[in-house]
């Protein structure tokens, strides 16, 4: 059996924000959303989540500077499956590598894309059960 998983979705973007987040809602997950990397420690602060969703270019505070802020706070990062997404990814390869970022979803992408990585992850969350 498939349990809900919770997402985190950090965009600046409104309309992409609340596409990725309907469409988690679609695959029977729970997700609240963040507009910036600001927003996002904040969320991460206060509550666990099992996914984050997370755009690298951002105003007040980048995707770059949520992981380093997660490598700063062992305990909220524990558990907790980080994709980028971006449209920069090619260009950030190494730095994300050394980050730990091992999943980019990149811009701009197709449902299809969101809704297999979506299934994806429920798949590898459920076989580590």
């Amino acid at each position: 059996m498939t349990r809900q998983l919770r997402f985190l979705v950090v965009d600046d973007t409104d309309d992409i924000r609340d596409l990725m987040m309907r469409m988690v809602q679609r695959a029977g997950h729970a997700a609240e959303g963040a507009a910036d990397g600001i927003e996002a420690t904040i969320a991460l602060a206060a509550h666990r989540y099992d996914v984050m969703l997370l755009d690298l270019s951002m105003p007040r505070m980048s995707g770059e500077d949520v992981v380093r802020w997660l490598d700063a706070h062992p305990d909220r990062a524990d558990g907790l499956r980080t994709v980028v997404v971006t449209a920069w990814a090619g260009d950030r390869r190494g730095a994300l590598h050394e980050l730990g970022i091992t999943t980019v979803l990149p811009k701009p992408f197709r449902r299809q894309h969101l809704i297999d990585l979506i299934a994806d992850i429920t798949a590898d969350t459920d076989a580590e059960r």
